[in-house]
């Protein structure tokens, strides 16, 4: 990680804080969920540094991205990635984004599938909009309001009694992620969000979802938007909640790794 570069793009009227691993290979972006940053990917980066120029944003209102007033919906993230890729005058990458990431990438393949070779949609906020309002009208902002007048280590304990079998340094990475996560960025939970079922139908570039079993997208979501889109494939991995990458990182990254190996290498120099 000594090796890695932080940077600042200004994007969309906003500075979009990144990391990235290294230059002149295929770009690979990856999106986190709310409450993360891009440091939160840090183990998948070191995995695929090797193969990847790895680019790790922090979305607004997350990291040490800026927090404006308002521009919290999806859309607005997806011009954020949009105006990063054309800032940093990237070859097509390939995307990938897990929950509101997830959801995030999968507005910009959309929209704009010219500026992307490939997509992978880890668990992404696909919800109905019954469980849209359920989301929002439960405390899960009250409950961060409350973690942000806690200390780290406060924070830390907290996501050990949660996830007691993760790794310390996770643990402390994510909770870092928490504290530096804005109470205005839970304006993406309002309400309604995109068609998910549109948005794929929309998609022109291989595209895979990769799923636990425990987690927001079931088999039978999963399910509907490949049989609107061909070019979607899916792949669940069992004994996985929703941070799918975290409760199997090694069937994550073998499914990662084998989607973007069957779209074709690009030679980079």
């Amino acid at each position: 990680m000594r090796y890695w570069n932080t940077a600042v793009c200004k994007t969309n009227g906003i500075n979009m804080h990144y990391t990235r691993t290294g230059r002149n290979k295929q770009p690979l972006i990856l999106l986190h969920g709310l409450m993360a940053n891009g440091l939160c990917w840090t183990d998948l980066a070191h995995v695929l540094e090797k193969e990847y120029d790895v680019i790790m944003p922090d979305a607004r209102g997350h990291g040490n991205s800026s927090v404006p007033d308002f521009g919290y919906r999806y859309e607005d993230h997806a011009n954020d990635v949009a105006g990063l890729i054309n800032a940093l005058r990237l070859s097509p990458p390939i995307l990938l984004g897990h929950s509101m990431g997830g959801m995030t990438a999968a507005v910009v393949a959309s929209r704009k599938p010219n500026l992307l070779r490939g997509l992978v949609l880890a668990d992404p906020t696909f919800l109905s909009p019954k469980v849209q309002r359920e989301v929002r009208d439960s405390d899960v902002a009250v409950q961060h309001r409350r973690m942000l007048n806690m200390s780290l280590s406060e924070v830390v304990a907290d996501a050990r009694d949660r996830h007691p079998n993760r790794a310390a340094e996770t643990l402390e990475m994510f909770a870092r992620a928490r504290l530096q996560t804005s109470m205005a960025a839970f304006d993406v939970l309002t309400p309604t969000n995109p068609d998910y079922k549109m948005l794929v139908s929309a998609i022109d570039v291989p595209s895979l979802i990769v799923f636990g079993d425990k987690g927001v997208v079931s088999p039978v979501v999963a399910g509907e938007p490949q049989r609107l889109n061909p070019k979607l494939q899916t792949e669940q991995i069992p004994e996985a909640g929703h941070s799918v990458h975290l409760d199997q990182p090694e069937r994550f990254v073998a499914a990662v790794r084998s989607f973007i190996r069957s779209i074709g290498t690009v030679i980079y120099s």
